[in-house]
């Protein structure tokens, strides 16, 4: 027999005069309120159907892409460990190991916005206001060069983009084109004995560690030529450094270093390594295949002194059209100065 045998004649009780109180043909549960259909009807058609007011641009989206989503998915788009790749994949669909990106791989501008308006950033999903949704993707509309920094993503602007595979999707016609595949008959008996896998999927691992997200600070590729040799010239001014914008410089260089290296052990990756970049020529780092903006530029005698480092940092594709840099450039003046100063460490 229970130990509280008043307490559940009361709970019944109640509950026999409370469930009618809350309508059903079941008796459970009661009308969502119009706010919580609100909340849950978040639905972006590709047309634009179902968009907010609101509005945002490549560079507002670069600040809170880097303060909301660059840990996983990298300052650039280009992704951080087993995190998504947001922006490249021109042209691979048809390779054997495509990268799909919302540049390469999805048809409609909605998915996207529906996707990061809905799901995103990762474990604080739905935090973002509808201006932050429309910078975030404008900045990965940027990423992909299929907008420039100045494009204004809004209700208004929504259909002006048309991504790459826009025409790269057919309609599901299966049940219909492939009805005469159909056995009307499924066999129940005497079936086939083995099952024989023809196919294995390629990428297995893509479920990302916390702990690779984790350890991804970002980089900023700088398509900057470097020399791996000590300026013909040293730098005078690199004894008399002050440590304290070196150490800013180290700091601000974080999101240079998915793509650059510097130091001992340094080697080019995405982009070339920067060890003596400061007064040296264009395009000078052995062996790296610099773009054909950069060739003709050093052709033209460009050296990378202060000044024209600093307007390629503040803004590189706007410097120099056609560079492979997706980086949208540093925006602070005092980053700049400080990522100069740190470069100016590593050129004695």
């Amino acid at each position: 027999m229970s130990r509280f045998p008043k307490y559940i004649a009361a709970t019944a009780v109640a509950a026999a005069f409370a469930l009618p109180a809350y309508a059903g043909k079941f008796g459970l549960g009661r009308p969502a309120l119009p706010e919580e259909i609100a909340a849950w009807d978040l639905d972006v058609a590709p047309d634009g159907t179902g968009l907010p007011a609101g509005s945002g641009n490549a560079v507002a989206g670069e600040e809170v892409f880097a303060e909301k989503c660059a840990v996983c998915h990298g300052d650039f788009a280009e992704g951080v460990g087993n995190w998504p790749k947001l922006a490249g994949g021109q042209g691979t669909l048809d390779h054997d190991d495509p990268l799909k990106t919302v540049g390469s791989y999805w048809p409609h501008l909605s998915t996207a916005w529906d996707y990061v308006n809905r799901s995103m950033p990762f474990g604080n999903a739905q935090s973002l206001t509808a201006d932050e949704v429309y910078a975030i993707v404008a900045y990965i509309l940027y990423s992909n060069d299929l907008v420039d920094d100045g494009f204004v993503l809004s209700k208004e602007t929504f259909m002006e983009v048309e991504l790459l595979n826009a025409d790269g999707f057919i309609p599901d016609d299966r049940l219909e084109a492939e009805k005469h595949f159909w056995n009307p008959e499924p066999c129940m008996e005497n079936c086939k004995e083995n099952v024989e896998i023809t196919m294995r999927a390629m990428v297995l691992d893509v479920t990302p560690e916390e702990e690779s997200a984790a350890s991804g600070a970002g980089a900023v590729p700088v398509e900057a030529a470097a020399v791996q040799e000590p300026s013909a010239e040293p730098i005078e001014a690199a004894a008399a450094l002050d440590p304290e914008l070196v150490a800013k410089g180290e700091k601000a260089f974080r999101k240079c270093k998915a793509c650059h290296q510097v130091g001992d052990g340094a080697k080019s990756k995405t982009g070339p390594i920067l060890d003596g970049i400061v007064g040296a020529p264009a395009a000078a780092a052995e062996g790296f295949r610099y773009s054909k903006a950069m060739k003709a530029a050093a052709d033209g005698g460009l050296v990378w002194d202060e000044a024209e480092l600093a307007a390629f940092l503040a803004k590189p594709k706007a410097y120099m059209k056609g560079t492979k840099m997706s980086f949208a450039g540093l925006k602070k003046e005092g980053d700049i100065e400080a990522v100069i100063a740190y470069l100016k460490s590593h050129s004695q």
